[in-house]
């Protein structure tokens, strides 16, 4: 029976472009913890982002793993955090420089709106700007200048990280090779297809290892938890769970990767997937959707 269901949330169980969970996901949110199974989003969103992506529904967002796994919730309670050195984002931020193609930028995890972007080439990016200029308003010459209080070996550390890009979107994957090969320290993945976006992560830690600490914490074994995704940088909870599911506009990898198919992100498939895992605990059953007799 599953005892926990997982999902990361852009593309997955928040439509592109649409300003939040939607009542109808919600609803099967609270009809899957009514059942006595758990819920969380894994997803490389901040933990502050869930208040509004969820409309202050905090039981939707109680357990999760967020930032790509690097913050791990249970009940409230954070129980893992993974910071990334400033030495290794300033390495990525001289790359981004000297390269072109985007602009690092930093996120402080607790604070809703303190973003930055980082570089010294501030006319570069005022007359070439990635999407998302306009919403983020601070723009710094140095990493260390952006505090969020964390620090790791001495240094000022942080939760979360990416690039916003400015290079067309058939060069992304052009560009995430170019900085593995550059910083090899850390990881690089896509969190959207269609985000204009490179995510950063630590090596050794990803969202597959925030998926088996929740496990682990819950005391639940690999057969007792379910997770959703659709784009590269599920790929590694996809590898963490015996049941993973992918949405029908996953990319091929995530298809691939994935035991069970349900149908697309638009059409509420993962809504409905959490009514039929609320359904079949009720029962003591596994969900029909992974051959589970109704």
């Amino acid at each position: 029976m599953i005892r926990l269901a997982l999902t990361d949330l852009d593309d997955t169980l928040i439509p592109f472009g649409s300003p939040c969970a939607s009542e109808q996901s919600r609803a099967a949110i609270h009809a899957t913890l009514d059942a006595g199974v758990r819920f969380g989003p894994v997803t490389g969103r901040l933990p502050v982002d869930m208040r509004w992506m969820f409309g202050d529904d905090e039981p939707c967002y109680a357990t999760g793993a967020f930032a790509n796994g690097q913050v791990v919730r249970v009940d409230g309670r954070t129980v893992k955090e993974v910071v990334i050195p400033a030495s290794e984002l300033s390495r990525v931020q001289e790359v981004l420089d000297e390269h072109g193609g985007g602009y690092l930028c930093l996120y402080d995890p607790w604070e809703l709106g303190k973003i930055s972007y980082v570089t010294r080439k501030e006319e570069r990016l005022v007359g070439n700007p990635p999407p998302t200029y306009g919403d983020i308003t601070q723009i710094l010459p140095r990493v260390t200048e952006f505090s969020t209080g964390y620090v790791a070996d001495g240094e000022p550390a942080y939760v979360k990280a990416n690039i916003q890009t400015t290079c067309p979107a058939d060069e992304r994957a052009a560009l995430t090779e170019y900085l593995c090969g550059e910083v090899p320290e850390l990881g690089f993945v896509s969190p959207s297809a269609k985000a204009a976006v490179i995510d950063i992560v630590p090596l050794g830690w990803n969202k597959g290892d925030g998926v088996r600490m929740l496990a682990e914490t819950l005391g639940l074994g690999i057969d007792e938890f379910v997770v959703f995704g659709d784009s590269e940088n599920d790929l590694a909870m996809m590898s963490a769970a015996r049941h993973s599911v992918a949405v029908s506009n996953a990319s091929s990898a995530v298809a691939q990767s994935a035991r069970w198919h349900i149908g697309s992100c638009r059409d509420g498939a993962v809504d409905a997937a959490l009514l039929d895992i609320a359904a079949a605990a009720a029962d003591g059953r596994m969900p029909a959707f992974m051959g589970g007799a109704r």
